[in-house]
């Protein structure tokens, strides 16, 4: 595979000679040639940037050098060019893959305020083009974002890596976050290697793994799980602050029977109906809160929200719209939140009305039982379950 670099910081790409990447360079395996894009620039100050049209804060780089190395470097088919951008698609591991299998890749690092949008223009009529994103978040230049991909993407280039094994069971290898890993000594500072590592017994070894990949992925990267999904395929999906408008009405308009069902509360006693659309958006960006929503017909027909504190996982909001009741939305979506509780969660827990005695026979009826003898809101009961899960050590 040959990758070329165009930047405007050669000394930036120095580690593309070090550890592994070094090595299959001097193998023949990896043809490595960085680009100052000021050899491309005529004026004496070796210009590269200029002022955006249509005012705006910094600068943006000019197309010409772009232009003339592109030419210069024979950038066409068989080409990929690759431009590093806030802006373009997630890098992926599929993604890494993909760029695996191509022959050449030529790396445009931009700067400043990025790159003249008709030099992307003009590598699209030459070669094949991805703009790619290491992620939410800005960088200073785009040596960074190359740096990361190529190590990404030649490591999978067969012959590269040592043990080809290593590639399969690490993380994204399979869809999952790589499980947690131990070495010698057996125990240190108070702490042990799980049993089942040291047993032997390579079935449980294998299947201790996988639960644990699977947990760490469902708590900390849940997007890469297969989304849940109703009988009828609609899929529930974490939500968005856009979505804040539509679940804010539909919220209202389920509480209104939690209302009449609880007639000794005032409306300015059920937290639902007195949530404003700032503090609905507000729960949806927070972090610490997992809200998921569930479309029909481009519209939210259900909810329900999540929340750890301790050992406790939290249920709450779950809701239906009214024209839909009856469907089994509320019973997946209990399924659905259920499995989002991190691997810290010891048990569920959830209010409901004391009068809403249809919410009570479900939530019975799903394994939680009545709690009296834990106080909660004005008038409210607590429900609780205990988590079922498979045991740490096997």
């Amino acid at each position: 595979m040959r990758l070329d670099y165009l930047t405007i910081f050669p000394d930036y790409l120095a580690p593309l000679g070090l550890s592994l990447p070094g090595k299959a360079v001097e193998s023949g395996l990896l043809e490595v040639h960085v680009h100052d894009l000021r050899q491309w620039t005529h004026d004496r100050h070796r210009t590269v940037d200029d002022t955006p049209y249509g005012g705006g804060a910094g600068m943006v780089m000019k197309p010409e050098p772009f232009g003339e190395a592109f030419a210069e470097l024979g950038v066409g088919a068989g080409t990929t060019v690759v431009f590093t951008t806030p802006s373009g698609e997630p890098f992926t591991q599929a993604l890494a893959a993909e760029l695996s299998t191509r022959e050449r890749l030529v790396f445009a690092c931009g700067r400043y305020e990025g790159i003249d949008q008709r030099v992307i223009d003009h590598a699209r009529d030459l070669a094949e083009v991805r703009e790619v994103s290491l992620g939410d978040y800005v960088l200073n230049g785009g040596e960074v974002a190359a740096l990361a991909i190529t190590e990404a993407v030649v490591r999978l280039l067969p012959g590269f890596m040592g043990n080809a094994a290593s590639l399969v069971e690490e993380s994204h290898a399979g869809g999952l976050l790589e499980y947690p890993v131990y070495t010698k000594p057996p125990a240190w500072e108070g702490r042990e290697v799980p049993a089942v590592l040291r047993s032997g017994d390579h079935g449980a070894i294998a299947a201790w793994r996988r639960e644990q990949a699977r947990r760490r992925t469902a708590e900390r990267r849940p997007d890469l799980l297969a989304p849940s999904a109703l009988e009828d395929g609609s899929p529930i999906v974490p939500a968005v602050p856009g979505d804040a408008p539509e679940l804010l009405v539909l919220q209202r308009a389920c509480w209104v029977q939690e209302a009449i069902s609880n007639p000794e509360l005032g409306v300015g006693e059920i937290p639902a109906l007195v949530e404003t659309l700032e503090e609905m958006a507000a729960r949806i960006r927070d972090p610490e809160v997992r809200l998921s929503v569930v479309r029909r017909g481009g519209r939210i027909v259900g909810s329900v929200t999540g929340r750890l504190d301790g050992d406790v996982w939290w249920i709450s909001r779950l809701m239906t719209a009214p024209d839909v009741e009856g469907e089994g939305i509320g019973r997946s979506l209990l399924e659905h939140v259920e499995a989002l509780a991190p691997a810290a969660a010891a048990s569920y827990a959830l209010y409901t009305g004391a009068g809403s005695e249809r919410n009570q026979r479900f939530y019975k009826k799903a394994g939680y039982r009545m709690r009296p003898d834990l106080d909660g809101p004005l008038g409210t009961v607590m429900l609780t379950k205990r988590r079922r899960r498979a045991p740490e050590n096997l």
